[in-house]
């Protein structure tokens, strides 16, 4: 499975995320595009970054039953927030799906980028993700 680790000689990470995390030789890596918080309809799952981080999640998570594995296979995230304001919520969201996701901290890389705008005016998240699937 996927290694994931904080080497000693770094501050530890300030959020719920892993410094590194290594695909064994025997998964392939497959890339996800940026999840938003639409719901199946194309409508958004809410106006604010809680709701739709949460639909964000809820789609990889889609995309990963579909490749026919779970969240244990994500081995990095990319979160892109429009605006610190919505960071609170966001947060919020992630630590619920994580708590779900990963109840023993066994969390995969994760960075976060607070931008301008996102492709709409009305989309406040997007989350990208790379994951590790055994070869068939």
């Amino acid at each position: 499975m996927i290694n994931r680790w904080n080497p000693s000689g770094l501050a530890p990470p300030v959020g719920q995320y892993s410094h590194l995390a290594a695909v064994p030789s025997d998964h392939e890596v497959v890339f996800i595009s940026g999840q938003l918080g639409l719901l199946e309809d194309g409508t958004l799952a809410g106006p604010d970054a809680e709701s739709q981080t949460r639909q964000a999640f809820a789609n990889i998570g889609r995309l990963l039953d579909s490749l026919g594995v779970g969240p244990a296979n994500l081995v990095k995230l990319l979160t892109f927030v429009s605006g610190t304001e919505h960071l609170p919520g966001s947060r919020a969201a992630r630590e619920e799906v994580f708590a779900d996701w990963y109840p023993d901290g066994d969390w995969p890389a994760h960075s976060l980028m607070v931008v301008a705008a996102l492709a709409r005016p009305d989309l406040t998240v997007e989350i990208e993700a790379i994951a590790a699937v055994p070869r068939r």
